[in-house]
């Protein structure tokens, strides 16, 4: 029996993990996989060995506090799969957790494949060395980290986006006055930018009286403290039918990261917020590469959606943008994203699938 180990440390990553789990097991379903998953991926016939909330942390200070659990938690990994051999680790996304992982596997003549490559084009680009000590193989999702890999004799293929098959743009969407709050699905991140997007609702409701909000929180860790939060505001809320809500969205105010592509996807207008702690931030502000920071912007390299980052993330500025969307056509932007959506759909999990069968059997 084929013995496949993944680790998949973040909610993005149990999404896309879960695609790449269902397209393995359907090209094999005789395959064994196991490891560090959440539901999704557990839903898909991966056997959890470990819980993914354990993992789930942002930024350089709260990474800090977790520090102890979360090295303990990588040794115990490495040691499960030094005494338990799979006959390839998969490591998705996390790639500051993963690596390192894959990086002591690989010293010990088990085959690695990363899949989703860290932002190294972005910044941090020397953590290309330490990439090529850890992985044999990269699954990019976007066409121009390819580029990157092969200036640095790195193997790596373009596979496309499994969001891309997932998702599909909207059709016959009519327009009206709905705002979804999406403000991440991180303890700390949900913390620093709800309060500012609750301060851009009040803007807004002052402005149109006639729009509508809705809170989509990612899962139920902060439920009572966000509950308390908007009990003075007529938000609705729910809890993990961040994708259901999205499609009925006429806007969505949103954090950073993977939901911004899958925004971008469906089709759906955005305001990107970015607010990491103090220290996170100067530390981070020093490494960027980057001129945009949103997937959206950054694939299409223009600034189709605004970013509003770090002090600019204050509720009045977000309340500002996001009026302005409102009370314009947005055509030609829903257009641009059509043109993502094209570039990025590959049949990624399939692709990726055979290519780390093929890999195992090299």
């Amino acid at each position: 029996m084929t013995k496949i180990a993944i680790s998949a440390a973040e909610t993005s990553g149990d999404l896309i993990g879960s695609a790449l789990v269902q397209a393995l097991k359907a090209q094999d379903p005789s395959l064994k996989i196991e490891g560090l998953c959440g539901v999704k991926m557990q839903s898909q016939g991966c056997e959890q060995r470990w819980d993914m909330s354990l993992v789930n942390v942002m930024g350089f200070s709260e990474v800090l506090k977790k520090l102890p659990s979360l090295l303990k938690l990588r040794k115990t990994i490495v040691e499960y799969f030094s005494t338990n051999k799979p006959d390839v680790f998969i490591g998705v996304d996390a790639p500051d957790f993963n690596f390192v992982i894959e990086k002591k596997l690989k010293d010990q003549g088990i085959k690695t494949v990363h899949f989703i490559s860290p932002s190294v084009w972005a910044w941090r680009q020397s953590r290309v060395k330490k990439i090529k000590h850890a992985s044999d193989l990269i699954l990019c999702l976007f066409p121009f980290e390819v580029d990157f890999y092969k200036q640095h004799n790195q193997r790596a293929v373009f596979v496309g986006h499994p969001l891309a098959e997932k998702l599909t743009p909207r059709k016959n969407h009519q327009v009206g006055k709905s705002i979804l709050l999406m403000p991440g699905s991180r303890s700390g991140e949900v913390k620093r930018l709800l309060p500012e997007m609750l301060v851009a609702v009040k803007a807004m409701s002052q402005q149109e009286s006639a729009l509508t909000f809705h809170l989509a929180l990612a899962n139920d860790e902060l439920l009572e403290w966000a509950q308390d939060l908007i009990a003075d505001q007529d938000i609705s809320l729910s809890v993990n039918e961040s994708h259901q809500r999205m499609q009925s969205s006429d806007l969505v105010l949103v954090a950073s990261g993977t939901a911004a592509l899958e925004l971008s996807l469906i089709g759906v207008p955005m305001v990107v917020i970015y607010k990491l702690s103090a220290l996170s931030y100067f530390i981070a502000s020093r490494l960027v590469k980057s001129e945009f920071i949103s997937l959206p912007n950054v694939i299409a390299n223009q600034p189709l959606v605004p970013e509003l980052i770090q002090t600019e993330a204050n509720g009045d500025n977000i309340a500002k943008h996001a009026m302005q969307i409102l009370t314009s056509d947005q055509s030609r932007l829903i257009e641009e994203f059509g043109k993502i959506h094209k570039r990025l759909r590959l049949n990624a999990s399939e692709e990726s699938a055979k290519l780390i069968l093929d890999f195992i059997h090299e």
